[in-house]
């Protein structure tokens, strides 16, 4: 039998209604959420990204200023421009957009801006509420892949987790998500003994270590729930044929298309083998977008002291 294909698409426009009805309240009281992306430098897989991001607020109705600083600048340009950002009262939630160039103190920046409006839950502040399960703002993929769980009625409670990657971006976070949900939770890494047996434990396995395939049959346990956070673009027929044992229909994606998308986890032992898992794409990036959404919503609610926050 094979896998349930947990539809990110699906479960993003479920929320996107209910952000809608959010917005329209808001805008009853005369509250327009803004939303301020910044976006350094020429990077296409960011530029993407922040034209999405964009895109989704204009259709949600918030108030969005996308910034382009020039690539060159300083640290001390971005902290000045995050200074008149968290004083600027049209903007309830700041996106810096990673990576920043070489140049650029990353941690000082994101550090710098007020917490209040940390919709990307980067600031010191909000991952040490995450870690102690107070009130904040949480990652947004992290926080998606909770929705996704949840509102696919996963079974979180005594669940044994397992999560490969331990970036503050989604791994750790994600980790203390599912603790705080009463999941034992594992974070593997390159130098986890044994990783295929580690994550054959699971009930839950997320990827997210940014290789191609990486997770294969010998990684997933039977029924298992697979959580898949890569995105990774192939490029030639060799790395087409090396990742898929049928490899036939993304011969001819690669030839139309220039590149085939796959995750961190090989689709079609996933679909073989798991319960359920989340496809690349389609799964987990529609909800990363939508909870930014949320998250500037609910600052938007917090900072103009409206109720429902």
């Amino acid at each position: 039998m094979l896998a349930t294909i947990l539809d990110g698409n699906k479960i993003r426009d479920e929320i996107q209604a209910e952000l809608l009805q959010q917005v329209a309240d808001l805008k009853r009281r005369g509250v327009t959420p803004g939303l301020a992306a910044v976006l350094v430098g020429d990077n296409p897989a960011s530029q993407i990204y922040v034209r999405s991001k964009v895109q989704a607020s204009e259709t949600l109705g918030l108030y969005s200023q996308k910034i382009e600083p020039s690539k060159n600048s300083t640290t001390e340009e971005l902290l000045g421009l995050v200074h008149s950002l968290n004083q600027d009262e049209r903007i309830d939630g700041i996106l810096i957009q990673l990576p920043l160039p070489p140049q650029v103190d990353s941690r000082r920046v994101l550090n710098t801006v007020d917490p209040a409006k940390d919709v990307d839950g980067f600031h010191s502040v909000n991952l040490g509420n995450l870690v102690a399960g107070r009130p904040g703002f949480v990652p947004c993929t992290p926080a998606g892949i909770l929705e996704i769980l949840k509102r696919s009625k996963i079974p979180l409670s005594g669940a044994r987790a397992v999560v490969i990657g331990r970036s503050d971006i989604v791994g750790k976070p994600v980790a203390m998500l599912l603790l705080h949900e009463h999941a034992t939770v594992t974070i593997c890494h390159s130098r986890t003994r044994d990783l295929p047996a580690v994550a054959r434990q699971a009930d839950i396995l997320v990827a997210a270590i940014g290789k191609a395939a990486f997770v294969t049959a010998e990684f997933i346990k039977p029924g298992a729930t697979v959580i898949d956070v890569g995105i990774n673009r192939l490029t030639t027929q060799e790395e087409v044929r090396n990742v898929f044992h049928d490899p036939a229909s993304r011969l001819e994606t690669l030839a139309k298309r220039g590149s085939v998308l796959v995750g961190d986890v090989q689709p079609e032992d996933a679909r073989s083998i798991a319960g359920a898992f989340t496809p690349v794409p389609g799964g987990v990036g529609p909800l990363t977008v939508i909870m930014l959404m949320s998250n500037t919503i609910k600052a938007a609610r917090q900072r103009r002291a409206v109720a429902g926050g």
